[in-house]
């Protein structure tokens, strides 16, 4: 069974349309070097995509983005 951790989660993205904050993501993609976030905002319903690209030469940073 596959585990999530949801501590490691962005919290309260604000809406790229309104401004309110997102409690946490609708959708998490992992992939080689880069996490992709789907947000939907409840007050407004705008959805949107954020990517944090990761630094291949140090794993052990922070996303450079997001």
């Amino acid at each position: 069974m596959a585990t999530t951790d949801f501590g490691s989660l962005p919290r309260e993205n604000p809406c790229a349309q309104c401004g309110k904050p997102i409690a946490v993501p609708e959708w998490v993609e992992a992939g080689p070097r880069r996490t992709s976030y789907l947000w939907r905002c409840r007050a407004c319903d705008y959805r949107f995509e954020a990517v944090a690209f990761f630094d291949q030469s140090e794993p052990d940073r922070e996303a450079l983005a997001a």
